[in-house]
């Protein structure tokens, strides 16, 4: 088994904001694996447990490999992710290597992503929790840029608040492009997929400093 996690608040009044990009996310991935997050849904195995949000199912790849997928949703808050995950990963009995966290990131460009195989919390709290749960900081993670905070804006708000739309655009398909490397993931690991998606945005990141005036470098 696989355990995904996006990471974010619970209730309507955070859905949509930049620190439920976790969500989003996971949204965008349960679909492409014909799953459907809807806790009343109990035909599609949607339920709470672990205290998230949860669904699980098969991942069935073109190669014929198959593998048992399980996502979480925390429901605790983003500051206190930590319990839920390691409920749900000590239950399954999984390895650091069966756990990928899904996350919003301040210090990417809004509609980035970068994959990591471990790393340090970066300041996220949501992370900062999960180290103190787990024990640890290696389980693999998928970043997903925001954009960084205005001059004198507290992050705080900045994070709890929603996307312009000109940031939903490049939003997007950065959610979708986070989905598919999931998947690669699911498949094949961190490493292939780093490799692969990774080495893809450095290259959008290029073609699009590549048109910017020379002033503006």
């Amino acid at each position: 088994m696989k355990l995904i996690v996006g990471l974010g608040n619970p209730g309507r009044e955070y859905a949509g904001t930049r620190h439920n990009v976790g969500f989003e996310v996971l949204d965008q991935l349960a679909m492409k694996l014909g799953l459907v997050f809807n806790p009343a849904d109990f035909d599609r195995t949607a339920r709470t447990s672990f205290e998230g949000l949860t669904i699980d199912g098969p991942a069935t790849f073109a190669s014929g490999q198959q593998e048992r997928v399980f996502l979480l949703k925390p429901m605790t808050y983003m500051n206190l992710s930590g319990r839920s995950v390691q409920a749900a990963k000590a239950f399954y009995q999984l390895s650091n290597a069966d756990l990928i966290v899904a996350l919003d990131d301040i210090a990417l460009p809004c509609g980035a992503i970068r994959l990591r195989a471990a790393g340090s919390t970066g300041g996220h709290n949501g992370l900062r929790d999960l180290e103190r749960a787990l024990g640890t900081s290696s389980y693999a993670r998928l970043r997903v840029g925001i954009d960084s905070p205005p001059p004198r804006a507290p992050q705080k708000d900045y994070v709890l608040g929603r996307f312009s739309e000109e940031q939903r655009k490049r939003l997007s398909p950065a959610i979708d492009r986070a989905a598919e490397a999931l998947l690669m993931w699911i498949e094949n690991g961190i490493q292939p997929a780093m490799n692969r998606f990774n080495a893809e945005e450095k290259n959008e990141e290029k073609k699009v400093a590549d048109k910017r005036p020379k002033s503006e470098i």
